[in-house]
C-alpha cells in the first residue's frame, strides 16, 4: 500500500496564473523556452528551464544554471507572484481540451515508497534526467514538476471530487493553446479527514502518460 498527504502548495496569483503556469519543462528545447518566456518575465520556465536567461548554448546542467533557477524562482514569491498556503491541503487540478476533460488529486508521494515497489514504477528513467532533477529540487528547497499516478477508479472517492468540483474554484483560466486549467484546494479539516479515509491503503503506479490524448499539465508548484 501507498500514502498520499496533503502539503502546503506554493500556487500563482489567481489573476496572474495564465502569465506564471507554464508546459513542463522536458517537453519543449532550451531555444522553444526562451522564445516562449522572452516578453514574460513571470513565466514559470525562467525556473524551470533557468538557461534561458544565460547565454545561448550555456550547459543547461552548470551550477549556474541552478542558480538562475533559485534566483528567479524567489523572486517571483518576493514580489507576491507565488505565494504559499498558510496550511496543508489537497489540490484538484482539471483541465478540459474540445471535448475531453481530465482531473487529478495534486498530493506528495512517498519517494521511499516509491523506491520500495509500493508505488510502481512504469519505466527505468534515466540516469542523467534524475540526477538533472535531483540538482534542481536541492537548488530550489522545492519540486517544481508534477508526477503522474494512476490507481483504480473508486466510486465513493469521485464522488468526493464530483461534489468539490462544484464549487468555486481558487485559479482558472484558459492558455493560448485553448487549454481551460482549473483548481481547488482542499483545506479544512472536514474535508481533509474524510480525503485521507478515502486514500487510506491505495495501489498507485507511476505513468507517464495517463491519457494519449490528453492535454499536458501546467506547471503549479
Amino acid at each position: 500500500m501507498a500514502s498520499l498527504k496533503p502539503f502546503a502548495a506554493l500556487r500563482p496569483r489567481p489573476d496572474q496564473a495564465e502569465k506564471i503556469c507554464e508546459l513542463p519543462y522536458d517537453v519543449m528545447s532550451s531555444g522553444e523556452a526562451r522564445k516562449i518566456a522572452a516578453s514574460n518575465p513571470l513565466s514559470f520556465l525562467h525556473v524551470s528551464k533557468p538557461e534561458i536567461d544565460l547565454a545561448p548554448g550555456a550547459d543547461p546542467y552548470s551550477t549556474e544554471v541552478y542558480q538562475k533557477g533559485k534566483e528567479n524562482f524567489l523572486r517571483l514569491i518576493a514580489n507576491g507572484a507565488l505565494k504559499q498556503d498558510a496550511q496543508p491541503a489537497f489540490y484538484l487540478y482539471r483541465q478540459v481540451m474540445g471535448e475531453h476533460s481530465q482531473i487529478g488529486l495534486v498530493a506528495v508521494a512517498s519517494c521511499e515508497e516509491y523506491l520500495k515497489g509500493n508505488i510502481r514504477k512504469h519505466e527505468l528513467t534515466r540516469p542523467d534526467k534524475e540526477d538533472d532533477r535531483v540538482r534542481h529540487i536541492e537548488a530550489l528547497n522545492s519540486q517544481t514538476g508534477p508526477v503522474f499516478l494512476t490507481y483504480r477508479a473508486v466510486p465513493s472517492l469521485d464522488e468526493l471530487v464530483e461534489k468539490k468540483t462544484m464549487t468555486k474554484p481558487e485559479i482558472d483560466f484558459t492558455s493560448g493553446d485553448g487549454v481551460r486549467h482549473t483548481s481547488w484546494a482542499i483545506n479544512d479539516a472536514r474535508q481533509l479527514n474524510a480525503w485521507n479515509r478515502k486514500l487510506a491503503g491505495f495501489r498507485f503506479f507511476t505513468s507517464p502518460t495517463v491519457i494519449i490524448a490528453a492535454p499536458r499539465p501546467r506547471e503549479f508548484i
